[in-house]
């Protein structure tokens, strides 16, 4: 049975593409069919970050339209047989997705037998996001540790419980997930950021995994590629673990508490 899961934030900038690329590649590279969908219209920022570009021709929006079918528009991932991108265009008005139009290409995906779709939402209640979240059956609710963006997450929260077809059709609710980034043990530890903790009693949903704060994220970016696939790194560490979650795995939160230095590196400190 087929899972639509959408990433999405009330707020900008808080890494939601980022994490649906590496979430979809973490299913995928567990073998899992997936599909990843990108919702923003007008800006398309999915294909960079999987590094496929260069390789777009039909679109999210020519699929939609019966301009292009599925087979043509989707692209396969480079590094993973299992793993197929949606690009959003970057021509056409956000009005040009149409619940109809999502209908139709995610039952179409289901058809060919994906396992997963991931749908990347755009920041907060724009036309984008309310057809990102729609057909969703889980939500990883995406914020950094800091009040705006948890509060607008809590605004997002309320749509998903009002506005999702599942809220519609009076089904069992959207499992929502929470998923903390750029999370930085020493500035909570001073004070500067909001701790897992004040987060949570904010939220009050699961908390799905918490994504340090690093310039890998940057780097991935730059060289077109999931995080998840920059091995050895605290941020693919970290987005494994929300993929084990997901898959049904009991793993342990890491990266929550200020890295201890060691003798040698203190007294190096202080020389």
């Amino acid at each position: 049975m087929t899972k639509v899961i959408v990433v999405t934030s009330g707020k900008g900038g808080v890494g939601k593409t980022t994490t649906s690329a590496s979430i979809a590649a973490g299913l995928a590279l567990k073998g899992r069919k997936t599909a990843v969908i990108d919702f923003d219209v007008g800006l398309r920022n999915l294909d960079l970050i999987m590094g496929c570009e260069r390789r777009v021709v039909y679109d999210f929006v020519n699929v939609i339209q019966d301009e292009a079918t599925l087979n043509q528009a989707l692209i396969k991932d480079k590094h993973c047989e299992h793993l197929f991108i949606l690009p959003a265009s970057q021509t056409r008005d956000k009005e040009a997705l149409t619940q109809e139009g999502v209908e139709k290409v995610i039952n179409g995906l289901k058809d060919m037998g994906f396992e997963y779709i991931i749908c990347d939402s755009p920041a907060g209640i724009e036309t984008g996001a309310l057809m990102a979240l729609y057909f969703a059956d889980e939500a990883i609710v995406t914020t950094n540790p800091e009040v705006s963006s948890v509060r607008d997450s809590d605004r997002i929260l309320g749509i998903l419980q009002s506005k999702s077809r599942r809220a519609e059709k009076g089904e069992e609710p959207v499992k929502e997930y929470l998923l903390i980034t750029r999370y930085s043990p020493e500035r909570v530890e001073n004070g500067d950021m909001l701790s897992v903790e004040n987060i949570n009693d904010i939220l009050r949903i699961p908390l799905i995994g918490v994504i340090p704060e690093s310039k890998d994220v940057l780097q991935a970016s730059n060289e077109g590629t999931p995080a998840i696939y920059l091995n050895n790194t605290v941020v693919a560490e970290a987005y494994k673990d929300v993929v084990a979650r997901l898959l049904g795995e009991n793993r342990p939160m890491r990266f929550l508490d200020v890295e201890k230095k060691g003798l040698f590196q203190r007294l190096f400190k202080k020389g």
